[in-house]
């Protein structure tokens, strides 16, 4: 794994010791602990102020699923494996793993010295219940994920075995902590998950320990000082930060100045507004990135909620498709920091997109021509049809204008779109406990590997009440079932791929939902931050190895 970790010299700690200590988000340590600082390494201490908005619905990534809740989870909890800049698993809560001949079993070998973060000690069976009663029944992508999972054997208590139908391309990329979480089976156990007290103080294996959630203002962490991580040298004790902060600034505008003025040193979820990059990169004591999202490859799309039966016709899902200009959507809303989608799957991943897909131009005239054929005419009032449009707001004002736009493309065609503005928490109650929407337009993250992040969108047995990003829709489609189900069960990569390609074929000729862009996230952090993950994860990765330069 490669880190960012610049070499401080003796002579830059003590200059570090002569300067005077700021207030801001990268507090120094103190002169005693610069001087404890690893020889040639790095320099331990310090607060690092970050921000995530919206504000999380819980702090356990695997139960509450949302972007901001992975960015803070990551650093509480870790996973069985990690990984590096090319996306390969490396050892994390497992130290080794053998996979049988037949692919029908993998051993893991866990670490004897991990505790949860109230002392207990972590063992297989936290792994066995995890996996069985917590990924597997109620994560939007664990059914598919672990589809190939018919077991967890726990022989001693830090041996696991995964039991396999067959071999399972897909496992080995979704083992990392925020996706396959492991919870302390002592205190999850005989709860439902979903409502465990825990997920809002959450007790974790990894390099921080929970401190406090004040609602509206911050979420703090602290240092983990019996985190099993010794680092290469075995006395390097990790992690280097003393606490993380993580503030809510709900505030767009406001988190650009918090950037620039230093009141934050760390934002992901596209912080600031679109407009604003393009100044923000130029700053030198700023760094942008937007490779730290690749693996969660974001797609933002609109769905059609199938209880009202107006969108079983085709020709109105087509029409709205023909209504919607994407491009302009992409060059004007998002200022290019997004591209057209032309699958579900992301175009940059070649292993598994497929070219030549159908295609719906923005073309209004086709669009009323559509909509007249489904017997949907204009009224004495031009208006063919009137729903309602719940948009993600609470993760940016980005997501506002494209529904303006929209809700104006449509207009022009007949339709009129009424935009429900909601909180991220009464957003998920709308869409996927009370499922009382017309419409919404929303972004899921695809993932490296379509079985991961795209088919929890289509798949009938992922209509899972009050389950965060699972199948909002309610889409059901036997044939659409009998493809995805395929793609979890079939071992062979080649005819595997055959499948996928039937997956996106599917989808872009049935349209049983609009694919509208691939999103380009990016984050911003100060550049006296190393020791980053930096990679295809960057935003979802644990700051363990972070460290503050002076």
């Amino acid at each position: 794994m490669t880190f960012d970790s610049p070499r401080i010299t003796r002579r830059q700690i003590l200059q570090l010791l002569l300067a005077s200590s700021g207030a801001g988000a990268l507090s120094s340590a103190g002169a005693a602990q610069a001087l404890a600082a690893l020889p040639g390494s790095v320099i331990r201490g310090g607060t690092l102020v970050a921000n995530v908005a919206p504000e999380p619905g819980g702090l356990v990534a695997g139960i509450n699923i949302s972007s901001p809740a992975v960015v803070i989870s990551a650093s509480i909890f870790d996973g069985l494996v990690t990984y590096d800049n090319e996306y390969r698993p490396q050892p994390q809560l497992a130290e080794s793993w053998q996979t049988s001949p037949d692919g029908k079993s993998v051993t893991f070998n866990l670490r004897k010295n991990v505790r949860w973060h109230d002392g207990t000690p972590f063992t297989s069976a936290d792994v066995q219940y995890s996996i069985l009663n917590v990924v597997k029944k109620t994560h939007p992508r664990g059914a598919s994920n672990l589809a190939k999972v018919i077991g967890v054997d726990t022989p001693d208590p830090h041996t696991v075995v995964f039991r396999l139908s067959g071999p399972s391309p897909v496992l080995w990329a979704v083992l990392f902590g925020t996706e396959t979480q492991i919870v302390p089976k002592h205190l999850y156990d005989g709860t439902d998950p979903l409502t465990n007290p825990y997920n809002v103080k959450p007790v974790g294996t990894g390099a921080f320990v929970f401190k406090e959630w004040v609602r509206g203002s911050h979420v703090t962490l602290q240092r983990n000082p019996d985190y099993w991580d010794k680092g290469h040298s075995g006395k390097d004790n990790k992690p280097y930060l003393d606490q993380i902060v993580f503030k809510m600034i709900p505030d767009s505008a406001a988190r650009a100045v918090a950037l620039e003025t230093g009141e934050i040193a760390f934002a992901a979820n596209n912080p600031v507004p679109e407009s604003d990059v393009a100044r923000l990169r130029k700053n030198p004591r700023l760094a942008l990135d937007t490779v730290g999202w690749q693996a969660p490859a974001p797609m933002f799309f609109f769905d059609f909620n199938y209880k009202r039966k107006t969108f079983d016709d085709i020709r109105v899902r087509k029409a709205f498709a023909h209504a919607i200009d994407r491009a302009a959507m992409a060059r004007i809303v998002w200022f290019g920091l997004a591209d057209v989608a032309q699958s579900c799957v992301p175009s940059y991943q070649k292993q598994f997109f497929k070219p030549g897909l159908p295609q719906y131009a923005f073309d209004p005239k086709e669009a009323e021509r559509l909509l007249d054929d489904a017997g949907l005419k204009r009224g004495p009032d031009g208006v063919r049809l009137r729903i309602d449009h719940v948009t993600e707001v609470s993760y940016g004002q980005v997501y506002l204008r494209a529904a303006e736009m929209m809700r104006q493309q449509l207009r022009n065609v007949g339709v009129e779109m009424t935009l429900v503005n909601l909180d991220l928490p009464s957003v998920i109650r709308k869409l996927y406990t009370e499922r009382n929407f017309d419409t919404a337009s929303m972004w899921y993250s695809a993932y490296p590997d379509p079985q991961i992040g795209v088919t929890r969108r289509f798949w009938s047995k992922n209509i899972k009440q009050g389950v965060p990003s699972s199948n909002a829709s309610s889409y059901s489609n036997p044939q659409m079932d009998k493809i995805i189900e395929g793609i979890q069960e079939e071992g062979d990569v080649a005819k595997r791929k055959v499948l996928i390609d039937q997956l996106q074929q599917f989808v872009q000729t049935e349209v049983p939902s609009i694919n509208l862009l691939e999103l380009k996230f990016f984050g911003f952090y100060s550049s006296k931050i190393a020791g980053l993950r930096k990679g295809p994860m960057l935003f979802y990765s644990t700051l363990a190895d972070a460290w503050l330069q002076g």
